[in-house]
């Protein structure tokens, strides 16, 4: 139904309107008495072997959704009739902030892709709390910060901070994003001094709480190798409990989309299908050079179940989808979840 009559629809929209439209129609729907049950009977998938216990946490099955899609915590309670294992909304920042001029979203449906460059447009991690404290689900909540466009590096470790500690009582996980290439300068941050004395930081603080929370870090799927050791001696140090890879690429190599459209559309991440192998590769390198020493979530160009399978067997221990679902739609989760009950029983 989604491929041939939603799709086409949402499709034919501007990106980000056919994303406010899309989760504005699940909203009223979920809102009917019984449709929830109904979403859920269609697109839920439960077995015991799916479950997956990490980082001190209980993951009913290991396919989640990435930040960027319910960046303000708007519609995680909808989402979680699909059948997720686990949401991840944000990238939240301490103030809010519009983000990049519109139009910022843009699909390569040559590609199967998407390029973004929203800029952290949220409402701010307090604006989030009010509806996180209305959680009427038990799915795993993860929550991805950054900070605001207009706090500059030198000041950007106070901004992750006040994110930690706002956000601290109302998710179950945090991921620090320093790899989005849609903030000015925000990649700077992933150099090794800075990552240390933030991770550092942070964990210090975790120590603090009454309930510390895991802490992963998103990288880029640009990184090198000598950069990727750098990732895995910044994690052996820190001791932080993983790692998300990938986020976007600034990669515009092997596209099949016209030159001219891809050079109209100009800065932005690009993910989805063209970002797929990159990920993978970037998964499996740090798993076999880390000696498989802590967990990896892997994101990236995952639009059918064999996809998930293979970021699994390159080292992943959960997968996001983000892109793949805005082309799938729902009924990716259910199939990933059921090819891997079949190819793992």
């Amino acid at each position: 139904m989604y491929k041939y009559l939603v799709k086409p629809l949402l499709f034919a929209m501007q990106p980000e309107k056919a994303h406010y439209f899309a989760t504005g129609c699940l909203s009223f729907l979920s809102a009917i008495p019984g449709i929830p049950s109904l979403i859920r009977s269609i697109y839920s998938y439960q077995h015991p072997k799916l479950e997956r216990k990490l980082f001190g946490l209980t993951f009913k099955n290991p396919v989640g959704l990435a930040a960027g899609f319910d960046k303000d915590a708007r519609w995680y309670n909808e989402l979680s009739h699909l059948g997720f294992g686990f949401i991840e909304i944000g990238t939240l920042t301490p103030k809010a902030q519009i983000g990049n001029p519109k139009p910022r979203l843009f699909r390569i449906t040559e590609d199967q892709g998407l390029i973004n460059r929203m800029g952290f447009n949220n409402l701010g991690a307090e604006d989030a709390i009010a509806r996180l404290k209305n959680r009427k689900t038990n799915i795993i909540i993860g929550g991805n910060i950054g900070k605001n466009t207009l706090t500059s590096n030198e000041d950007a470790l106070a901004d992750y901070v006040s994110n930690f500690n706002t956000l601290h009582d109302y998710v179950d996980y945090f991921v620090v994003n320093v790899s989005c290439p849609n903030v000015k300068d925000l990649t700077k941050l992933q150099d090794t001094p800075f990552l240390l004395n933030l991770l550092g930081d942070l964990k210090h603080i975790n120590t603090t709480k009454d309930k510390p929370k895991p802490i992963l870090l998103k990288i880029a799927p640009d990184l090198n190798n000598s950069q990727l050791d750098e990732v895995i001696d910044i994690v052996t140090q820190t001791k932080i409990d993983g790692i998300i890879a990938t986020n976007t690429t600034t990669s515009r190599d092997h596209l099949k989309t016209d030159q001219k459209k891809i050079e109209a559309i100009a800065n932005g991440g690009l993910s989805g299908v063209p970002v797929k192998k990159r990920a993978t590769e970037v998964i499996k390198y740090l798993s076999e050079k880390s000696n498989k020493s802590f967990p990896i979530i892997g994101v990236g160009g995952i639009h059918t179940a064999e996809d998930a399978i293979e970021k699994l067997e390159a080292g992943a221990d959960l997968v996001q989808i983000y892109t793949g679902f805005i082309y799938e739609g729902p009924s990716l989760i259910k199939n990933i979840n059921k090819k891997i009950i079949e190819r793992y029983g």
